[in-house]
């Protein structure tokens, strides 16, 4: 399943045209309120029962994880990353792996998503279950209050749908409302920078015109993006593709303390530049130091799938079983045909 994240609204910054009434629901009112959805569903049982998935997804990607030890150990706080991967991002599944691994299926991790997402039947419901709210500072406040994390990728549909040529850049595209948060909310940052995923989808173009020529503005996207896919060629990144097993790394930062700053500087120019160049300037050097590590990552990854067949291939038959004739049997786990001992 592909989920998408998009940047923090602000509420003094309305849509250029009224959005539909059924988007309207997803964004919110008083609660009771017609129509108004709670957003607040994350459900523990169905993040456990979806944990085989989350881990295989990650072992196609073979994602590795670093710097989990400067993730806080008490919340809230809000982890910021770089957007990557096109309309079939797994950035959740990256961190929720490891969150599930080290904290438990239990222990509340939300996550800003697009609000276009969740008016689809089935993704808006499971995307509730996973903890993914619609995008906006009254859900990240809230989410606060509950003593929970926040997962933001400040630049949503602008970052994910970058060039090819852009993977590995950092681009918030200037937005700063998570900055305004942190600052106003008094919670640390957690900067997450993600390599290798931007490489698994060849995105051509973000799209734009096309993005305003379908009116697309008013579902607060900015962008039609188009991709060379497989195995259709020349599509809109929203037609379902498959990525290319790309080595993914997950890398958190040390916490960046804004509370120096009082709530009034919350929206000071100037304060917010700092701030913004701060983390984005820590998460390029972050980016481009993985980037020499491993300019490769689709062949770092089939590099070590290759070496991982060649090392089952190659495991010893036990002694006892030499000059016998030996039988095929089926692995129950691994699917494979190996000699029976």
């Amino acid at each position: 399943m592909a989920v998408a994240a998009t940047k923090i609204h602000r509420s003094d910054h309305p849509s250029p045209k009224p959005a539909p009434a059924r988007l309207r629901s997803v964004r919110g009112g008083a609660l009771g309120a017609p129509g108004v959805v709670d957003p607040f569903q994350r459900d523990p049982a169905i993040v456990a029962r979806l944990r085989q998935v989350i881990e295989g997804v990650n072992r196609y990607f073979g994602t590795e994880v670093r710097g989990w030890s400067h993730v806080p150990k008490r919340s809230p706080f809000l982890i910021v990353g770089n957007h990557s991967g096109g309309a079939e991002t797994h950035y959740l599944w990256f961190v929720l792996g490891n969150w599930i691994q080290k904290r438990g299926a239990a222990a509340p991790l939300y996550s800003l998503g697009y609000d276009l997402l969740f008016t689809y039947p089935i993704v808006g419901p499971l995307l509730r279950k996973l903890g993914v709210v619609p995008a906006n500072r009254a859900n990240a406040v809230r989410a606060f209050a509950l003593g929970a994390p926040v997962l933001v990728f400040p630049g949503g549909d602008h970052e994910v749908f970058r060039p090819w040529s852009q993977r590995n850049r950092i681009d918030f595209g200037g937005h700063m409302g998570f900055i305004e948060l942190a600052i106003r909310s008094r919670v640390p940052v957690v900067p997450m920078t993600i390599h290798g995923a931007h490489e698994s989808t060849l995105t051509l173009t973000r799209g734009r015109w096309l993005a305003r020529l379908l009116g697309m503005d008013r579902l607060h996207v900015q962008v039609f993006p188009l991709i060379w896919s497989i195995p259709f060629g020349l599509t809109p990144a929203f037609v379902p593709s498959v990525q290319l097993p790309s080595k993914v790394t997950v890398t958190f930062g040390r916490p960046l303390d804004w509370s120096r700053f009082r709530v009034r500087q919350a929206h000071d120019p100037r304060v917010l530049r700092g701030c913004y160049d701060e983390i984005t300037e820590g998460m390029q050097a972050t980016l481009d130091a993985v980037a020499r590590e491993r300019p490769f990552p689709v062949l770092t990854r089939l590099n070590e799938l290759g070496r991982g067949q060649a090392s089952r291939a190659a495991r010893p038959v036990p002694h006892h079983t030499r000059g016998r004739p030996r039988l095929l049997k089926k692995e129950r786990h691994d699917h494979r045909w190996t000699l029976a001992s």
